[in-house]
Order: structure tokens, then sequence, then C-alpha cells
């Protein structure tokens, strides 16, 4: 399997590359320049454990490490989760939750991060390479990546995230980790202004390079990949061709279910949840891609405006023109808004918006029925889908690391071992404005 950019101006690149490349040089994201099909092994892969499929689905993406370590830094990866299958599932209702949310951060991020940090650890261990990793997190994503190579001897951890803007959980979930080769930096601005940071400081290629910047941002396509599993393996686990709906904020989750379906698995519709930040929502009812201002909700991990995996879903539904992509794109990043001609027509997706009041009654209402408890963004998908006979929900967070929306909404706080033994902890961060120069210092 090799990787091309979106934006044409790379091909033919090994797996390895793509995982340290994280962003291609031209601008764009990297996809295989295959889709595989797995629709003739679907039965076989029906009833196998989630790390089984995993090494069946993975094993057709990576083409440079070889199958026995590739499957044993799999083992390792999902070692860490505390439930016997990775994943869980419950029914409330008409409704399936897909618990994403028992890794060792309690975020959906820990399936593929967890992964990427053993993938990091091997090529830069076989390539003798050192590698600064910079992220940007709007809650969930900097904790697992931090997670995923605390302790690394040839990695560094840079994460941006939005001072202010996320809970007091998940900070501490970062700024306690005292490794010598984790740094979290909180930014005086939004989630958008550290993911546009990252994104320009990848785009200067001699500083890139001087540097040795990797990604850890779902801009990987590592991250991607080891998504897709959790898709196919609730697909092959379900009566009929499954439904899914993913709170979505960057679309790189939603992405992945996507790719699943295009891949064979018995994948039909994909309902794409946004709270009051809802650009995608207005996307696929309307067919225009424009900027908003950012609104800050109880779901902060989806108050974004600019989706950064969105690309890759436009480049296959212009049906892989990399000209036409890098034009849409141009526009969009030069004006705030960019527009087809039609709204999407794919069958596949369809979106809805929830407001924050929707969100708590979603949570109340998923407590008064079921006593089960919702975290914000796992509540923004269930209102939105709850009315839909047999969709299976993403639920992407653990309710404990979100304990004033939960309180707000019930009355009760929800607890967490590993949370409650970070109050009180030493932490440390740095604090800069949401200014280029500023980040561009942090490794001059």
């Amino acid at each position: 399997m090799k990787y091309k950019s979106t934006r044409g101006g790379a091909h033919g690149l090994t797996f390895t590359d793509s995982l340290l490349m994280g962003l291609a040089p031209d601008g764009g994201l990297l996809v295989p320049e295959e889709i595989p099909d797995v629709s003739m092994h679907l039965e076989t892969w029906r009833g196998l454990d989630f790390v089984s499929l995993a090494k069946e689905v993975i094993g057709l993406f990576v083409d440079d490490i070889d199958t026995q370590t590739l499957n044993g830094l799999i083992d390792e990866a999902y070692a860490s989760f505390d439930h016997p299958d990775v994943v869980g599932t419950t029914q409330l209702g008409n409704v399936r939750v897909l618990e994403l949310f028992h890794g060792p951060t309690l975020a959906f991020k820990d399936v593929a991060l967890q992964l990427l940090g053993k993938l990091f650890e091997h090529v830069l261990e076989v390539r003798g390479l050192k590698l600064n990793i910079l992220g940007a997190t709007s809650g969930d994503t900097g904790s697992a990546a931090i997670a995923g190579v605390r302790g690394q001897k040839n990695v560094d951890i840079y994460i941006l995230y939005p001072d202010n803007k996320i809970s007091d959980l998940q900070e501490l979930q970062m700024t306690t980790v005292c490794d010598d080769n984790v740094h979290c930096i909180a930014v005086d601005g939004s989630f958008d202004d550290c993911q546009t940071l990252m994104k320009t400081l990848f785009g200067d290629l001699a500083f890139k390079e001087r540097h040795q910047l990797g990604a850890i941002n779902s801009v990987n396509w590592a991250r991607v990949m080891a998504q897709i599993v959790y898709y196919g393996y609730a697909s092959l686990s379900s009566p009929s061709s499954a439904d899914f709906c993913v709170p979505t904020g960057n679309f790189g989750n939603v992405f992945a279910a996507y790719l699943a379906k295009r891949m064979g698995f018995p994948i039909n519709k994909l309902l794409v949840a946004t709270n009051a930040n809802d650009i995608l929502t207005r996307f696929f009812k309307t067919g225009v891609y424009t900027r908003g201002e950012v609104h800050f909700t109880l779901s902060p991990a989806m108050d974004i405006q600019i989706a950064s995996n969105f690309e890759r879903y436009l480049y296959y539904l212009m049906d892989q023109d990399s000209d036409y992509l890098t034009a849409f794109m141009h526009q969009f990043q030069t004006s705030g808004t960019a527009t087809l001609a039609a709204p999407p027509d794919d069958g596949v997706f369809d979106a809805l918006a929830v407001d924050n009041d929707t969100t708590l009654q979603a949570i109340s209402q998923a407590w008064d029925e079921f006593e089960y408890i919702l975290d914000p963004h796992t509540a923004v998908g269930f209102a939105a889908s709850r009315d839909l006979p047999g969709v299976t929900l993403i639920a992407t967070a653990h309710p404990a690391k979100f304990p004033q929306a939960i309180e707000q909404a019930i009355g009760r706080v929800p607890t967490h071992p590993s949370l409650e033994s970070l109050r009180g902890l030493e932490s440390r961060k740095q604090r800069i404005p949401a200014d280029l120069a500023a980040v561009r210092a942090i490794f001059e």
C-alpha cells in the first residue's frame, strides 16, 4: 500500500513515510492510493475480537513493517485498555452505544493514539531518528497523545490547547504528566487558532525539516487507519447494515466510518452530529462551507469551525480531482467560504446541530430512562439520533471528564479513580499568545 496527497503533490509514499510526514508537503492530507476491498473477508472476520480484527484491517494499510512486529505493536497498544474487548456496547432503547472511552485517558482518541505511540517508537528506533511532535487539541487528543509517547527517548511532544476553554480535568490529564519529553502550551485563543498555528508551521517546509516536526493530530493518516477498525467491528456485530451517529468536530472520526463503508463493511448511513459550531451541518444541508465565529459550548472538543479532516472527504466527493479540491480549499482559506454547485448527494451523510439546552436534556433523559450517564459530546449524538431505530451512537468520552455539565443536567458528579488521582498533583504549562512567532520561539 502506498500513499498520496489529496492535493496531488506527493505519491508513492510508504506507510512509515506517511506516518512520519503527517501533513503532505503541498499542504494536503495523505490518503491510500487505493482503498482495499474487504467484502470477501467479512464472513471470516465476523466474530473476531477487536484486537484480532485490528490486525487484519491495519495489516492491509501497512506495507513496510513485518506482520509479526506489527501485530506485536497492536497487542501492546490495546493491553492498556480496561475493557476485555477494548470497546464496549450498551443499549439505550433504540440506540446502541459503542463505548470508546475505556483507554488510559478515557476518550476515543486512545484507540488510535496508543497504537500511534507504539508505531512512532518502533519506526524512530529502526531509522535512528528523533521527532518533535506538534499537536493541537480541543480537549482529548492532547492527553491521549501524551499518554501514547510519554517517556519515549526519541520523541518530544508539544501540545497546543486553548487556555481556559477545555475542562479542568482534561487540562490536568496533560499538565500533570511531568516526563521530560512532554510540553503543554496554553494558547490565548480558540482551538481553531491552535490548529491554524500548527498547520502553518507544518506548511513551512524548511522549519518542519530543521526541527523534525511530526504530527499526531488526525491529519496523520495512521490516526484514521486505526479508527476504521471499530466501525468495522461494530458493523459486523449488527443484525443488518449499520447506521452510525458520530459527534463531530474535526471530521476524522466520522471520516474513518466513511472509509470503512467504502472498504465494504456493512455500513449504511452516517449521521454527523454537531453542536452550535455547525459548519458541517450547514455544508451537508446547503453545499456551502462557511467559517463562522467559534461558539464555546458544553461539548468543548467540538467547538471547531475548521474541520481539519474534511479535506479527505471532499477529495473523494470530488472524484479525487486534486485541482478542483485545491481550488476549493484555497477559496475557503482566503475568503472563509467555498461552495459546491449543489449539496452533497452521495446517499451516505446526514447532519444535525444540537444546542446546549438540548444537550443537557439528552443527558437528563438518558439518566432518567436508563440510569446511564452520557458525556456532553455523546449527548449531542444521542439528541440527534434517539428517534432513529437501530442506530449505533459513538460514545466519545467518559462522563467523569466533564463533571460541571453532568452536574448541571442531573445534579450528580460522575467520578473515575484515574481522574480523581490527578487532583493536587504538580502541573506545568507554558502560556503564549495566539501568535506564530511565539510558537516558533518554543523550538528555536
